[in-house]
């Protein structure tokens, strides 16, 4: 995009300015930032500059630039295709599928736009909006799955958020960069992924507590109680986790904030591989924190028409809800964010790759126990035993991570065993449809669903 900002740009802001030197803001983006900014594309403002209107041109400007300022453009079209959809009463199915490619490119979005609002607030706070932001939908279809009562939904989603950037970005990601850098030795400095593995364990701790708490329970112990207890110390456990979430903020915006920012070199990398990154704002603070609210608005639009259609999306497809779930939607939601994150493995900066996967791991880990506060305060019984087979996969996954990325080199091997360790869980959640499940999901308070045959309960 545009290294000058215009003018009438500035103006939209009345005496607002972009804050910090164009070079600390430059060395103050972190891997996220780097990600999205390689699926961007510039803009010629040259034609949009000529129109004398300024109002006319600020608008024009601003499509340009936040539209089709984006190599997937073309996607934005399954936004209005969704909406006529679900208006005129198309299959349920198209409209899940329309919703999950329109939110695609609004995800890649968000994260352009708060990177804009941070040359306004600064890298701090930018980064404090940045990691509220940078996985809205997740955040979004949470909360209204919560609002309908499918409590399996949040665990699932955000239990298929984890897997897929522990295994499938992570795992393409080194296979890729492996591949293309075979002659050459990869690198990556450990202490970021020393970090995010802490919280990630602590996070499955909290997971596996409710779990075993249920098989130490004698049978002198009724379902009811063995419940109850599960629910409380989840909720207990997400207090915990929150202060924590709330520690990692300051350790990665405040105290540590160097460890999680991309490297100097790899930032001048980018430039010489003409990666898009912008050195002042291309649009204005107003204009931006407008686009941020209607683009999150369209977010929940999108992902109401996900919560409300997966199921029968489930059973016109044959596929189970806990596949879609944890399989699909991760894929399908993450996608402009993996693409960064691999295009960068490609061109060996693994710093830049492991902070998007890692990073996002965390912070979906993180996010799981605000899920369950929000349910608590909706007064919804959701705690944090995700069962056995899905705790299982979460554990390993974690601890087929640490031991690949424990000598701080990679080659493309690691890539593929982390690759086919995904393929391998995905055809697990496949062929899931054990009944035995009913007997887990009415002991965390959950009801099953009508369809026995996906596997799923809903609370």
């Amino acid at each position: 995009m545009g290294s000058i900002v215009e003018p009438w740009a500035i103006a939209e802001n009345g005496n607002t300015t972009a804050k910090g030197s164009s070079r600390e803001l430059r060395h103050g983006r972190t891997a996220h930032n780097m990600s999205s900014s390689s699926l961007r594309k510039k803009s010629d403002l040259r034609l949009i500059q000529k129109i004398p209107c300024k109002t006319l041109k600020n608008v024009l400007s601003n499509l340009q630039e936040v539209i089709l300022g984006t190599k997937l453009t073309v996607l934005f079209l399954a936004i209005p295709l969704a909406i006529l959809a679900n208006s005129y009463h198309y299959g349920r199915p198209l409209i899940f599928g329309l919703s999950l490619i329109g939110l695609t490119p609004l995800a890649e979005r968000v994260s352009f736009l708060t990177e804009q609002l941070a040359f306004y607030t600064g890298p701090t706070v930018g980064g404090l909006l940045n990691a509220t932001c940078g996985n809205a939908t997740e955040l979004i279809i949470a909360i209204l799955a919560l609002a309908n009562n499918k409590v399996a939904v949040v665990k699932y989603s955000l239990l298929g958020s984890i897997l897929s950037n522990l295994l499938l970005v992570l795992g393409t990601s080194l296979f890729c960069g492996g591949i293309a850098n075979i002659r050459r030795e990869q690198r990556f400095d450990r202490k970021q992924a020393d970090v995010n593995f802490f919280l990630l364990l602590m996070g499955l701790l909290c997971h596996l507590l409710p779990l075993l708490l249920k098989y130490a329970a004698t049978g002198e112990v009724s379902t009811s109680q063995i419940s109850k207890m599960s629910l409380n110390l989840s909720r207990t456990s997400s207090i915990v986790m929150l202060i924590a979430y709330i520690a990692y903020l300051i350790f990665q915006l405040w105290t540590h904030r160097q460890l999680f920012e991309a490297q100097e070199d790899d930032i001048d990398d980018a430039y010489d591989d003409e990666v898009t990154v912008e050195e002042t704002p291309v649009i204005g603070f107003w204009s931006g924190f407008a686009w941020l609210v209607g683009m999150t608005l369209v977010i929940a639009l999108l992902s109401e028409y996900v919560v409300a259609t997966i199921e029968e999306a489930s059973d016109s497809w044959g596929l189970s809800v806990g596949f879609i779930s944890i399989i699909l939607l991760p894929i399908v939601g993450n996608a402009a964010e993996h693409a960064g994150a691999i295009i960068f493995a490609f061109k060996n900066k693994l710093d830049i790759s492991l902070g998007v996967a890692l990073g996002s791991a965390t912070q979906i880990s993180l996010f799981v126990p605000l899920s369950v506060i929000v349910a608590w305060i909706m007064g919804i019984k959701m705690d944090l035993n995700f069962n056995l087979l899905e705790t299982s996969s979460l554990a390993l996954a974690i601890i087929i991570t640490a031991f690949t990325l424990q000598d701080g080199t990679s080659h493309y091997m690691k890539g593929l065993v982390l690759l086919l360790c995904y393929v391998i869980i995905a055809a697990c959640f496949f062929v899931d449809q054990i009944p035995q499940k009913q007997l887990i999901g009415t002991i965390v308070g959950l009801q099953p669903k009508n369809n026995p045959g996906s596997g799923f309960f809903s609370a």
